[in-house]
């Protein structure tokens, strides 16, 4: 039964989903609201908005941030980042997309649940857009020195800094680049997070114009999932929001996008800062329009044709773009985009030239033309289809709630006038798909019509231009210098004044009592863990785990490695990417990509790796082969791991240099994007051996190391020796002991079991007598900075404290949060203007950590980690900050993930230790900890004197502004 204010436009069961989707519309605002109707307690929420900027300005993105500072029922400063301390959510956030703004939020509580939908309807309708507000999370201009307004101008803001991060990625720029010239005339065209270029052209008034326009309950979808029913959802949303308006303008929309005649090519550049070698570094990609996403079957249809094309190695073109010289690797934008209203396809070429742009355009077409005339093996239409049966089929949960995941895959096509049901109720549309390729000339024909005969075609060459951030810079400088030669005393005045009072607005301090909160009584006295079984197959340990996977199978195979030299310790990385993508079981690598597409949601192997509960120089790694499949599979999965770990084959040596031009390409663009990890890792390599490898494997060195070996294989003689280390690792690790992992339903244990005796039984698990993997003596505390190509940084901190049963480690793992909530969130981000910052303790390394993340402040950042103990020593929190930690801790720790998630967590902490009953404690000794507590760890542990220091930044930083103490790398 729905509320009198809505009616009910359709309800349909998806049985294969254990779940109803209903889809309602309001009689006076034409508001439509889905709901998806499921026996599930952990309840979600979205609120959409189509948005469509018209600009590169980022109002869309700065009104999304711009709205959760405050609203008409909670104008505190700051309500958002409040409610993330005063709730158990497992999932909050805002997102702005390329047409389309969402507030989603998901939680296993009911008051909570209920606590978050008022702060978030009334933050998405009846914001209070402050100028102030505009200014701190948009763009500012400030004088260098806030008092005295006879220096230079500076720009500053979150949105404007994060864009300066963000669009330092080769990727982002060329994705952009491609939008831009498929779509010559509708939003896409334009940068929805915004040009940092355009971004000062945005007023105050055109933000509170866009929210005017876009954001009435006509242009609204609300969606919900969970046990809560739709007439209680209405309830909320009518007497919150709805009552309010008696309009309805009718929703946006964005046209179809006007059809180029023939196709074309443009180029454009992206920066690559200091380097004077700029060879084999430019991207070379095509991309075309492919029609509507919200018409299903046409939707279906260019889905399969993605996977016919380019689902793994053997697919026809991800095979010739990976093994031809015209560049490096397969662009990362290759495949099909479906997040917006019309459909847009792309492949291309990284690690290329711009004079190869023909050939490549040529290589391409040709393979097309090829499909478009020969077709396809029937084995490969079968193998894509298996795996959109196989990725409908799963229930998943473990980064983003499975509800909220649910939503957002419906989102898209709703917004644009499709049907919600036919979105997720997929059999009937699955079903008709493999009707339609019955016809052996229907990928011919997909081929032919959608990409070699259509005229809408752009090929981008993006080029590094070692100038441009030099360029953009003195761009910059000359326009905030144009601004202040037109300003006269009173308007520099005002700037001081503006500067005073945003300070003063970060400064106040908020009764946090108006806004909803739980209290520490909520917080569930125990956590659900995953419970297994150990029963051995022969002589190796088997664990099963039962889990409702709606009849899926996970099956990991876990090996403890052994001792080994420093050149195969540093290898085990690029080893485990490896593993998995060449040949095995007596098949080349194309065989066996094409093996696993048929029979499996694929292969991979990984590294796990962390300090003992009671040691921290004691530690435990692992080296973890995985696979999931659909049930009717597990017999052939499990032969597939046994040959991938018994007879990977690394002789096939064009593979090998191909997958590792890959892996430096996917490396160096990771670089800007997870810049504050590398940051952490560089500071604290020396003070922890679990650091000390992860950095090994992963931080910066690595990547620099992973450019020098792909340099290196042009030799054949270095390409031999990098096959036979590769070899040498296999054979240790085969030999190593192992266990196995079982996480499905119960009832095809019995099936499994048999499998499993049949082709593990004798396996055994042997005795290594060289013991496991070893780690040299540790450098201490340093301070090593990183310089890339980027316009901004991130900057670490790090000290040596406990490992996770000491007594101390629940203090030090609340006060992360307790600095971030009182000092660190109002210093880096919002007075700083950084993306993002915070501390946590890291249980895993035992290490206390400060980082900041798209910062445009490197001296000042590390002196705010400081600061924020000396806040903490003063005792300036209110009475609520430490119960808001410990909200916040809980919420960490309780967070599910699916159920075969769960599962795997289980099996995995008890491999380092983490027993149920040990978590258990460590949870309850969260519940515990006090404010003197805190102060007590912090002087302790946290002396400035011994701590690490790391940074990711750009050469001028680095060589300008840090002194002879830091140690200084290059990337």
């Amino acid at each position: 039964m729905s509320h009198p204010e809505f009616e009910l436009s359709r309800r349909e069961t998806v049985a294969s989903l254990k779940l109803t989707v209903e889809t309602y519309r309001h009689r006076v605002t034409g508001a439509r609201h889905v709901h998806l109707a499921a026996d599930d307690p952990h309840n979600a929420f979205l609120v959409a908005f189509l948005t469509v900027p018209q600009d590169s300005t980022g109002v869309a993105h700065i009104l999304e941030h711009t709205a959760l500072c405050g609203s008409e029922r909670y104008p505190v400063r700051d309500p958002f980042f409040m409610m993330l301390r005063r709730s158990l959510s497992t999932f909050m956030n805002a997102f702005t997309s390329s047409d389309w703004t969402a507030y989603p939020f998901a939680t296993q509580s009911r008051k909570d649940f209920d606590n978050l939908l008022r702060v978030y309807l009334d933050a998405a309708f009846f914001p209070r857009l402050d100028e102030l507000d505009f200014a701190q999370e948009g763009f500012r201009v400030e004088f260098a020195e806030p008092e005295s307004p006879d220096v230079e101008l500076v720009f500053k803001g979150v949105v404007f800094n994060e864009m300066k991060g963000a669009m330092s990625s080769p990727a982002r720029v060329l994705s952009q680049c491609m939008s831009e010239h498929l779509f010559p005339t509708t939003t896409y065209h334009y940068n929805s997070g915004g040009d940092p270029e355009c971004i000062p052209d945005l007023t105050w008034d055109g933000l509170k114009a866009f929210h005017g326009r876009f954001y009435h309950p006509s242009n609204a979808i609300f969606m919900t999932y969970g046990d809560i029913t739709a007439a209680e959802h209405q309830a909320r949303f009518q007497e919150q929001v709805l009552a309010r308006f008696r309009d309805n303008p009718g929703a946006s929309s964005i046209p179809d996008e006007r059809r180029h005649p023939a196709p074309f090519a443009i180029e454009e550049v992206y920066a690559l800062d200091g380097e004077t070698d700029t060879s084999e570094k430019s991207h070379i990609v095509l991309g075309w329009l492919l029609g509507r996403t919200m018409e299903m079957e046409h939707l279906l249809n260019a889905h399969l044709l993605n996977g016919v094309l380019l689902d793994n190695s053997s697919s026809p073109l991800l095979q010739v773009l990976e093994t031809t010289d015209l560049g490096a690797s397969p662009s990362s934008l290759s495949g099909l985009d479906d997040s917006g209203r019309e459909l847009v396809f792309v492949c291309g070429l990284e690690g290329s030239e711009p004079e190869r742009a023909d050939a490549v355009e040529k290589l391409i077409l040709d393979l097309l033309a090829r499909v478009a005339e020969e077709g396809v093996e029937p084995e490969r239409v079968e193998s894509v289809l298996h795996q959109l049966e196989l990725s409908r089929r799963e229930i998943g949960g473990d980064g983003l709630p499975y509800g909220l995941k649910l939503l957002l895959n419906a989102l898209t096509p709703t917004l644009h006038g499709g049907d919600p049901i036919q979105a997720l109720a997929l059999d009937d549309a699955l079903n008709a798909l493999r009707e339609r390729v019955a016809d052996p000339d229907f990928i011919k024909g997909l081929a032919r019509v959608w990409l070699l005969e259509n005229p809408h075609r752009v090929r981008v060459v993006l080029k590094p231009d070692a100038t441009l951030n030099a360029r953009r810079k003195e761009r910059e400088i000359a326009r905030l210098r144009e601004i202040l030669a037109g300003m006269d005393a009173a308007e520099r005045a005002r700037v001081i004044e503006r500067t005073q009072a945003l300070r003063a607005r970060q400064e106040q301090e908020d009764d946090p009592e108006i806004l909803p909160r739980l209290e520490l009584s909520d917080i569930p006295s125990d956590i659900p863990i995953a419970e297994g079984n150990e029963a051995g197959k022969g002589e190796m340990p088997v664990f099963w785990f039962k889990a409702a996977t709606n009849r899926l199978v996970y099956q990991q195979y876990v090996i403890d490695p052994p001792a080994m030299p420093d050149e195969l310790l540093a290898l085990l990385p690029i080893f485990s990417t490896c593993l998995s993508e060449v040949g095995c079981g007596g098949r080349d690598y194309l065989q066996t990509q094409a093996h696993q597409s048929a029979i499996s949601g694929g292969i991979a192997a990984r590294m796990g790796l962390r300090s003992s509960v009671d040691d921290l120089e004691s530690y435990r790694c692992v080296f973890c082969i995985s696979g999931k499949a659909l049930s009717r599979n597990q017999g052939a999965l499990s032969q597939l791991i046994l040959d991938t770990i018994d007879t990977a084959r690394f002789d096939e040596l064009s593979r090998l240099r191909e997958l590792v031009a890959q892996m430096r390409s996917a490396a160096e663009m990771r670089v800007t994007e997870n810049g504050h990890v590398l940051a952490l890792s560089a500071a604290g390599a020396g003070m922890s051996r679990v650091a000390a490898l992860n950095d090994l494997w992963g931080g910066m060195a690595a990547v620099k190391r992973l450019k020098s070996l792909d340099k290196s294989l042009d030799d054949p003689k270095a390409l031999a020796e990098f096959a036979e280390r590769l070899e040498r690792l296999r054979d240790l690790l085969r030999r190593a002991p192992g266990r196995m992992l079982i996480v499905g339903e119960e009832e095809d244990f019995a099936d499994f079991g048999e499998t499993l005796a049949g082709q593990w039984g004798g396996r055994g698990q042997a005795v290594d007598p060289s013991g496991g993997i070893v780690v040299g003596p540790l450098a201490g505390a340093l301070k090593t900075a990183w310089a890339t190509v980027t316009q901004i940084h991130f900057c670490a901190r790090v000290h040596k404290t406990v490992p996770y049963v000491h007594p101390d480690a629940p203090a030090l793992a609340v006060l992360g949060l307790y600095l971030k909530n009182g000092h660190l969130h109002r210093a880096i981000r919002e007075r700083g203007g950084a993306y993002g910052g915070g501390a946590g303790y890291d249980s895993d390394s035992g290490l206390f950590r400060f980082y900041s993340y798209r910062d445009p402040r490197v001296e000042e950042t590390m002196a705010d980690f400081q600061n924020s103990l000396e806040w903490l020593m003063a005792g300036k929190a209110d009475a609520r900050a430490l119960e808001e930690a410990l909200l916040g801790m809980i919420g960490a720790i309780d967070r599910p993930g699916s159920p075969a998630g769960e599962a795997k967590r289980a099996f995995h902490d008890a491999l380092y230790g983490r027993f149920p009953e040990v978590r258990r404690a460590f949870r309850k000794r969260v519940m515990a900890v006090t404010e003197v507590e805190l102060r007590r760890v912090a002087g302790i542990y946290l002396d400035p004197e011994r701590a690490g220091y790391g940074l990711v930044t750009n050469a001028e930083v680095m060589e300008g502004r840090l002194g002879e103490e830091w140690i200084k790398r290059t990337l």
